[in-house]
């Protein structure tokens, strides 16, 4: 097991009917802005239960309009908002993106410097944000419970990354019960980043982390086993359950406790989603088979690890272990409608644009051991 740092301050308030709860969790005299993104917030009542909560002991706004890959460009305009009203708390209404966005209105709200540095990694120093909480109505990326955060600028088609401890959620409300009006393609985005999430910290090489890997393999197991109830029940409460609480343990830092990550399929994929918007779990759906084939040896002793414990396969050599793993994983993700190429969802790729852009963006040397070039880069990208 390597050394290993593990902080996460950020309290989880789990169950139905927890909403009624959010003003016990904040500031007393907080000036708030609620940060949601489209209708689904609306139509399903969750913002206005929220807004009944506050009232009327607390000030606050309302920010809606945040995209599926927040702008950075929309995001300004709550910045605008929060320094207009004096805003000092936020509160992210909905998924990974409006959490996203509300981690970055956090930081920009107080920056000094170009905001846009901020992702660029250019400028100075991010010392200080405001305060935040939030209301999960999307299980996918852990975000409520987790320190990063993605930003895309459509202006440039950028997508990039952030993180800093002073963005963990203070606290985070997760009703399992919000989830039962998702669409079905959001659910299973949402199986698959979650699945995969795991995968990039827990499919790269053995350094007898057993605690980490038998808690990475039992949320891989979860996950298999309640996909079809939470596509196929929408009001399955206990489905819907583990599978929110899944989907935060996957990148809430526990995961990656004592072992090297990877992270390689969700750099390319970044690429693909902010060229030719595609949902960021199919990006990874599409690459992370075809990066297994092309490091299986450097990948060997996990990749045996999860054919046996995950899939249960015990018979044939050990490439074809492997190749069966390889297998099962793909037909999983078409499943839940994930698609084999990008010809299958109408694109037509540029792989030079694709790999210049992650040279643009730094991304030369990815994967747990720094060897996947733009070479490697290229053949996953002539594959998909």
């Amino acid at each position: 097991m390597q050394n290993f740092q593990f902080y996460n301050p950020t309290r989880i308030i789990f169950g139905q009917d927890t909403i009624s709860q959010l003003a016990t969790y904040l500031p007393k005299g907080a000036r708030i802005l609620i940060v949601y993104g489209g209708q689904s917030a609306i139509n399903n009542g969750t913002l206005d239960e929220v807004k009944t909560t506050l009232a009327p002991d607390f000030y606050y706004q309302a920010f809606g309009g945040i995209e599926p890959n927040p702008h950075f460009e929309t995001l300004l305009k709550a910045v605008d908002i929060v320094k207009k009203h004096k805003i000092d708390f936020l509160l992210a209404v909905g998924g990974g993106s409006v959490i996203d966005g509300t981690k970055f209105i956090a930081q920009a709200a107080l920056y000094r410097d170009d905001p846009w540095k901020i992702l660029t990694k250019t400028g100075v120093e991010v010392k200080d944000a405001l305060p935040l909480a939030t209301v999960l109505t999307l299980p996918a990326t852990g975000s409520e419970m987790n320190c990063r955060g993605v930003i895309t600028r459509a202006e440039t088609q950028e997508k990039l990354s952030f993180r800093t401890e002073l963005i963990f959620p203070q606290f985070s409300i997760l009703d399992p019960s919000k989830t039962y009006s998702l669409p079905k393609r959001q659910l299973e985005n949402g199986i698959v980043d979650s699945f995969v999430h795991t995968l990039e910290q827990y499919l790269t090489y053995p350094v007898d982390a057993k605690v980490t890997d038998y808690f990475a393999e039992g949320i891989l197991k979860t996950l298999l086993e309640i996909a079809p109830d939470v596509i196929h029940k929408p009001d399955d409460y206990q489905a819907r359950a583990n599978f929110m609480w899944a989907a935060t343990l996957a990148l809430n830092g526990i995961l990656a406790t004592g072992v090297p990550e990877d992270w390689a399929t969700h750099r390319i994929g970044h690429e693909l989603t902010a060229l030719y918007g595609l949902d960021h779990a199919r990006t990874l759906a599409l690459i992370l088979p075809v990066l297994w084939s092309l490091k299986k040896e450097e990948k060997r002793a996990k990749l045996l690890q999860y054919a046996l414990r995950i899939w249960g396969i015990t018979s044939g050599t050990d490439d074809e272990k492997i190749d069966s793993a390889i297998e099962k994983t793909v037909h999983f993700f078409q499943s839940l409608g994930m698609k084999n190429t990008l010809a299958d969802y109408g694109i037509s790729k540029d792989v030079d644009l694709l790999v210049a852009r992650l040279e643009q963006h730094g991304h030369t040397a990815l994967g747990e051991q720094g060897n996947i070039t733009l070479t490697i880069s290229r053949q996953i990208l002539e594959r998909i």
